[in-house]
């Protein structure tokens, strides 16, 4: 299975000049916790729920007017759609992340790969399995706002 049979295909961007307001409006709205940094079509980073709340609200920015581009993680770590989810997943694994961008052979961005997808995806019958695919099942669940 390759990283593009499983991955979020349907990707909200923000851009380094928004506010973190409006891109912690678009992840409420769209129910993401990750959005790519993107200007023209360059990805430049990653802001993330954990950023917004640890990199601005925590450390007191006014988030109606710091922008994303104060606070955003600029290291992107990625895959390409063809990787093995096997492999995608140890890499995600030793980096410590639980999203990843998916690019493309062209480089442009084509989707999100979370530990969720893999989860629901993984075919391996062990106790670990069965509660990662549960968990991905709730945190894929509607939630009222």
């Amino acid at each position: 299975m390759k990283a593009g049979d499983i991955m979020t295909r349907k990707v909200s961007v923000a851009s380094p000049d928004d506010t973190v307001e409006s891109a912690a409006r678009l992840m409420a709205r769209v129910d993401a916790g990750i959005l790519p940094v993107v200007s023209g079509a360059r990805v430049e980073g990653l802001v993330t729920d954990r950023d917004i709340v640890v990199r601005a609200v925590a450390a007191g920015k006014p988030v109606a007017t710091c922008t994303v581009d104060d606070i955003m993680t600029e290291e992107v770590h990625y895959c390409l759609e063809d990787d093995a989810v096997e492999d995608v997943a140890k890499r995600m694994g030793e980096l410590g992340v639980r999203r990843m961008p998916v690019f493309d052979r062209s480089n442009s961005l084509i989707g999100i790969i979370s530990l969720d997808d893999v989860a629901a995806h993984v075919q391996w019958d062990h106790p670990v399995a069965d509660a990662l695919r549960r968990i991905a099942h709730v945190s894929r669940a509607p939630r009222s706002m």
